[in-house]
């Protein structure tokens, strides 16, 4: 599904390098993890992924069920199939959440959704993640907690139905029951949409304990070092990144 190679990534502004030769393959149906310290460029590979204007590919290629990204526009990616939710989902004011989905899914569709079909599917998947249906008449995460803002995204992604998902941190802001409910609607999606994959960015292996993940990679100084199944995130959690390139 996603396949990664050498890539060599910079920011616009200050023309920092931040990946250096990364390399990444996630075939249909797997759940991949990535960890890593802070800056090693975790959040920047999802936004790269994405087609964030404040970053330069200056090497290598990002290839998406046989099309190349690198030149594509974030919407025309996410007419792709592709779906990020977002570490720190953005407020926009005066565009309410329904009028966002409608608008959304008429783009990754070509066509305008049944009203009926929108209403019912949307009071579903509100209930399924304890979300107030209240807020889906609202502007865009306004006033919202760090734990709606989460759950806004699930939301999202449940009504799009995207091939390839990106978690950038969920877990960050989430208490216990939040992170619960919002990993138990991804797998239930993920159940029902077996050719499906995902990218988890994580620091903690807490929510791995719910998604549980096909490979665990290790992100450091722009590349990827190490890579193993779901026990390589236990390591970490007990042992920290030291030492990690000397694992067998």
């Amino acid at each position: 599904m996603l396949n990664i190679e050498n890539l060599y990534v910079k920011t616009k502004d200050n023309e920092k390098e931040i990946l250096k030769g990364l390399n990444l393959k996630i075939n249909d149906g797997e759940v991949h993890a990535i960890m890593g310290p802070n800056g090693a460029g975790k959040s920047t590979l999802s936004k790269v992924i994405m087609g964030h204007y404040n970053y330069i590919v200056e090497k290598g290629t990002i290839i998406f069920n046989g099309e190349k990204l690198n030149d594509m526009s974030t919407d025309e990616r996410a007419r792709l199939g592709i779906f990020l939710a977002m570490q720190e989902p953005a407020v926009i004011k005066g565009v309410t959440n329904s009028e966002f989905l409608k608008a959304a899914i008429s783009e990754v569709t070509g066509e305008k959704p049944s009203l009926y079909e929108f209403i019912k599917d949307i009071e579903k998947e509100c209930k399924n993640l304890k979300f107030s249906e209240d807020m889906i008449h609202r502007s865009i995460n306004e006033g919202f907690s760090g734990g709606e803002k989460k759950k806004n995204e699930i939301l999202e992604m449940k009504m799009l139905k995207p091939k390839f998902i990106i978690l950038d941190e969920l877990d960050s802001g989430l208490d216990v029951d939040s992170l619960k409910i919002c990993t138990d609607n991804i797998n239930e999606y993920l159940k029902e949409n077996k050719d499906v994959s995902v990218l988890i960015i994580t620091h903690y292996p807490k929510i791995l304990s719910y998604i549980k993940p096909d490979y665990v990679h290790v992100l450091n100084n722009g590349k990827i070092i190490k890579t193993g199944k779901a026990d390589l995130a236990d390591y970490i959690e007990e042992n920290g990144y030291t030492g990690i390139k000397e694992m067998d």
